[in-house]
């Protein structure tokens, strides 16, 4: 039970730990300060649904019906670059690039932006409900082991990226590292939803 717990949360960690849209914005609004918790647990209950939904067995759904993921994968990459956009928009504008700077996102808006960069990612499917969901049930009667070696890796991820970004926060005092950054976010956004459009 424990070796399948850990090998859960050894394939969770090796999915989520990437460079991606949620983790992007996640890991900006954790240097903010803004709205961390809400975004975290927006995250966590995202990956906990599912994750579940894989292990349950939606993955087998999914693979049936393949037609779902074009139509996700046209939503996603046009809000991925409507938002890498934003974001470049922001590194033009030093000034509002400060943590203290600029209009602070409200809890809401926040949470639906983390909605959206979760959801309308065809990637999340496939890693977490279709990839996850066919090991996790490789493991017979086992496999809700599996599930929550993977919701532990989420829980340390999300809250360790949420709430680690602040150590990174004497650095982004400064507007042009905010520049950086938010260009750096805009390049990702971008390839990601021109990547998801070309498939």
């Amino acid at each position: 039970m424990f070796q399948v717990a850990l090998t859960g949360l050894l394939t969770g960690l090796a999915l989520i730990v990437a460079v991606g849209a949620q983790n992007a914005f996640l890991l900006r609004q954790g240097i903010r300060g803004e709205h961390v918790l809400p975004i975290v647990l927006t995250c966590l209950v995202s990956d906990v649904v599912a994750i579940t939904l894989g292990v349950a067995g939606l993955g087998v759904v999914l693979e049936r019906w393949p037609a779902v993921l074009p139509v996700a994968q046209v939503l996603g990459g046009v809000y991925l670059i409507a938002f890498g956009v934003h974001a470049a928009m922001r590194a033009w504008r030093p000034t509002k690039l400060d943590a203290g700077d600029g209009v602070a996102m409200t809890t809401g808006r926040a949470v639906l932006l983390t909605l959206a960069l979760t959801w309308l990612n065809p990637h999340f499917y496939l890693d977490a409900v279709l990839m996850l969901g066919t090991v996790a049930n490789s493991f017979g009667t086992d496999r809700w082991w599996f599930l929550a070696g993977t919701l532990i890796a989420s829980v340390l991820w999300f809250f360790g990226l949420g709430y680690g970004a602040r150590l990174l926060r004497g650095l982004f005092a400064r507007p042009a590292a905010w520049r950086v950054l938010d260009s750096a976010i805009a390049v990702i956004m971008g390839a990601l939803g021109v990547g998801l459009l070309a498939h």
